[in-house]
């Protein structure tokens, strides 16, 4: 008998709270992938459904829409989750029910669940770039600022390490603020730059307060070209939330950005527009969205099932021509190889790409093997 019915999964992204302009874009990602599976006709004719919730960027209400998506609306996998806080809520779930989560959000690294696949960048393929980059053109002094959670503490340390392996490097600082810090939070860390004067400032500050950070540096009179901002978590959502021009000459490390010059990418873009309008800002967290639920669909159409333990060996080991090159899920750690690139805001509010690997870099979540060397030898060569 073929089967007919149609094929639900839990879609969790936060569409209120402090982190819901990357949120939406996650979602819009999801959706996306859907509508082009389904007018491509669907899992052997099969309809994918999405079953969505509001978590309204609460680790709390994560885990309980996660465990109501499982016992009550019977999904076997979930795409979802922005803030490390939220997965880590969340896996426990995943893990005591046997199911399957898909993550698509870059992440501190130092993890690894049989019950996840994590597509978003690890901290090999992102922070050692950055660190590489910073430190070669601007030094090794670094001042550190982050949001009050789990991922900027680790990202921190990560940074840390990385920047001391640099001849004269120093960390000057590490500070933190609430998920929803104003500008008068920066305001004294501002004073304290000024007098610790930083080569550059290294910012794990998410959400709604990101705006407010760049804003204090710009009030602060500096400059970028000389002592810029350089973020892992600064993407064009995030951007697109400041006035025009404030982030331009700042630097973001990130797999993707919107301004990748290619025909996946434009043709992507041009589809999410046809179906969202202008409403959705695509960064690196709305791609992984999007190519992780195209990879779930090209393995279930192998496995025939949505249960972990006939999915799983299609997921692994899987490729898909994602927006930002051909990415691929690394059987042996659950995490995606992906393709580095260090962006400069331009006026715009994009990002101009000025570094990017000429090929994919393979997941390391727990650094074993990366240092800052690395990066060199994949390069394009890019204008700085």
């Amino acid at each position: 008998m073929i089967e007919r019915d149609p094929v639900r999964v839990g879609v969790l992204f936060s569409e209120t709270g402090v982190t819901s302009t990357i949120g939406l874009s996650q979602l819009h990602g999801a959706l996306l992938a859907i509508d082009e599976i389904n007018e491509a006709g669907g899992i052997h004719g099969r309809e994918l459904v999405p079953v969505q919730y509001d978590p309204q960027s609460n680790p709390l209400r994560y885990a309980q829409l996660a465990e109501q998506l499982i016992l009550h609306d019977k999904v076997n996998v979930i795409f979802g989750c922005y803030m490390s806080s939220s997965r880590k809520a969340v896996i426990p779930i995943i893990e005591k029910w046997n199911k399957l989560l898909f993550y698509p959000t870059l992440y501190e690294g130092f993890e690894y669940s049989a019950n996840v696949i994590y597509t978003g960048a690890a901290p090999n393929q992102n922070s050692v770039q950055l660190a590489e980059f910073m430190t070669a053109n601007f030094g090794a002094r670094v001042y550190l600022i982050g949001s009050d959670y789990i991922y900027p503490y680790e990202s921190n340390r990560i940074m840390g390490e990385l920047v001391l392996q640099r001849q004269g490097s120093e960390k000057l600082a590490e500070r933190y603020v609430a998920l929803d810090a104003t500008e008068k939070d920066f305001a004294e860390i501002m004073v304290d730059i000024r007098q610790k004067r930083p080569d550059f400032i290294f910012s794990t500050v998410v959400g709604d307060s990101t705006a407010a950070l760049y804003r204090a540096y710009a009030d602060a009179g500096f400059d970028p070209k000389v002592m810029p901002i350089g973020s892992l978590t600064t993407s064009e959502a995030e951007v697109s939330q400041m006035e025009r021009g404030l982030a331009t000459g700042h630097y973001t490390s990130a797999p993707y950005f919107q301004s990748i010059d290619s025909a996946a990418n434009q043709r992507c873009l041009n589809n999410l527009r046809r179906r969202f309008g202008e409403c959705c800002v695509p960064n690196l967290c709305w791609e992984a969205s999007y190519f992780q639920m195209h990879i779930f669909a090209n393995a279930i159409r192998q496995s025939g099932s949505d249960e972990i333990s006939e999915l799983m060996p299609h997921v692994l080991g899987s490729e898909f021509d994602a927006p930002q090159g051909r990415v691929k899920i690394d059987p042996t750690n659950h995490h995606t190889c992906l393709y580095p690139r260090i962006g400069r805001v331009n006026p715009e509010g994009q990002f101009t790409i000025v570094r990017q690997a000429r090929r994919s870099v393979y997941p390391d979540p727990y650094l074993v093997t990366h240092s800052l060397g690395d990066w060199a030898a994949r390069l394009d060569a890019l204008e700085y």
